[in-house]
């Protein structure tokens, strides 16, 4: 059974990118605890992170540091906040979270996000990618 995030590497869905590349996708998160939130997905589906070999796991951290100096430059805060929980989708994936405090952190201030706001971050973003 194809999970949310394969439907969303095939385009079956669609997502705010923010960077890609051949093996890494990052997207807006539509349920953000913030604005920025973003979510760092294989496109190679694994369901947990510590399953990943080390080559993959190193190359994802990698490419979420570069998802994570982006948002920082393009949405106020004082640091991204990295999260994996690993239990709401089974596809690995890296929560990042812009944080100004610890309390920032807190999955129960997870809202919807309208079209037009995701669409405007997302675009800053990727702007800022230039």
């Amino acid at each position: 059974m194809a999970t949310i995030f394969n439907k969303i590497i095939s385009g079956d869905i669609p997502c705010h990118k923010i960077l890609e590349n051949e093996r890494f996708l990052a997207f807006l998160d539509i349920h953000p605890i913030k604005p920025g939130h973003t979510l760092v997905i294989p496109k190679k589906e694994i369901d947990y992170l510590f399953d990943m070999d080390d080559e993959v796991l190193s190359a994802i951290m990698i490419f979420a540091k570069k998802a994570a100096k982006l948002i920082k430059k393009s949405v106020p805060c004082r640091k991204i906040g990295v999260v994996v929980c690993g239990l709401e989708v089974p596809h690995a994936h890296i929560h990042l979270i812009p944080i100004d405090s610890v309390a920032d952190i807190d999955f129960s201030l997870a809202k919807p996000m309208d079209e037009k706001e995701l669409k405007e971050i997302a675009e800053t973003i990727r702007l800022n990618a230039k």
